[in-house]
């Protein structure tokens, strides 16, 4: 299994960038799909992640800024990033989880300049 995730890139402080991550599965199989984070010298951490039915959750530090989607029918998920902050710098990892076990895409890194 694959996930191909967007490049990422560098934008300004308030501005907008989406991510989006390419499956080579049917993701409707991953019983939640997610993405997360990993700031140079902390912890990786969720952001966001969406279920098969499509509940969502949100990290507080990217409620109300961030949305997650999904389009069951390209077998992707998206990562809109609204009001961007200079603490939102970091590399962001697509994850799909199944019975199983878990996959991750590679990093693509943001940057959010002030």
């Amino acid at each position: 299994v694959q996930l191909q995730a967007s490049r990422g890139g560098t934008v300004q402080a308030g501005g907008s960038l989406r991510l989006s991550c390419e499956v080579s599965r049917n993701i409707l199989s991953f019983y939640v799909m997610g993405w997360h984070r990993q700031a140079s010298g902390k912890q990786r951490e969720l952001v966001a992640h969406i279920t098969t039915g499509g509940s969502t959750y949100y990290a507080d530090s990217v409620k109300g800024r961030f949305t997650i989607s999904k389009d069951n029918a390209k077998n992707a998920v998206y990562l809109q990033m609204d009001s961007l902050k200079s603490e939102d710098t970091a590399v962001y990892y697509c994850r799909g989880v199944d019975r199983a076990t878990e996959y991750w895409g590679q990093g693509t890194l943001v940057t959010v300049s002030s």
